[in-house]
């Protein structure tokens, strides 16, 4: 009888030795002590794909590039064109499909198709911004049509699936930056000098 007692106590006192010895709760008791701090809390993958994909598009898409001066007889043409990339996060933004329930209630998206059509490319009367001085800002509007089948899978009360084979959603995408004016001297390491 007291053996059936002894081999839950070991199997115990093992685990609590596993436990004690991982990297945090050394380094908690032989380095400075930072408390319930030092235990790890598990972040969920939501989370961490959110920040991974709020980093992407502040690094591909939020930022304003700066160009040299438009020189005389130079054709001007805007940047390019928004990637599918771009496309499908402002998409998603529109129209989510992100966050269902496995097996209870899911979207997809498949045979998407899409078409970049510029339909307006002008600029702006030149005036000084700060931090980059007198410049001109060139805008670029993109109208993008998408084309789906947009599948839907409910698990209850009632299972069933549906199947939109033609969705169409339409975003529009404006693409701008500017271009410095005049004689520009942004210094030695300046990536428009003349």
């Amino acid at each position: 009888m007291s053996r059936i007692h002894l081999l839950p106590c070991a199997y115990l006192l093992v685990a609590l030795a596993a436990v004690t010895n991982t990297g945090c709760f050394t380094f908690a008791t032989r380095g400075p002590n930072l408390g319930l701090l030092s235990v790890p809390i598990p972040v969920s993958p939501y989370f961490q794909d959110q920040e991974e994909d709020q980093f992407w598009e502040k690094e591909r898409y939020d930022r304003v590039p700066i160009l040299g001066p438009i020189t005389r007889g130079q054709e001007v043409k805007a940047l390019d064109a928004p990637s599918d990339d771009e496309v499908m996060r402002a998409l998603e933004k529109a129209h989510p499909i992100e966050g269902g329930l496995p097996l209870l209630f899911e979207r997809q998206r498949n045979n998407v198709r899409i078409v970049k059509t510029k339909i307006a490319d002008y600029f702006d009367p030149p005036r000084v911004y700060p931090l980059v001085g007198p410049a001109v800002q060139h805008h670029a509007h993109y109208k993008c049509t998408i084309y789906y089948s947009e599948t839907t899978w409910v698990g209850w009360p009632v299972p069933y699936r549906t199947v939109d084979e033609d969705s169409v959603e339409v975003i529009y995408i404006d693409h701008n930056h500017l271009h410095v004016v005049g004689n520009v001297d942004g210094g030695p390491d300046s990536n428009y000098q003349q």
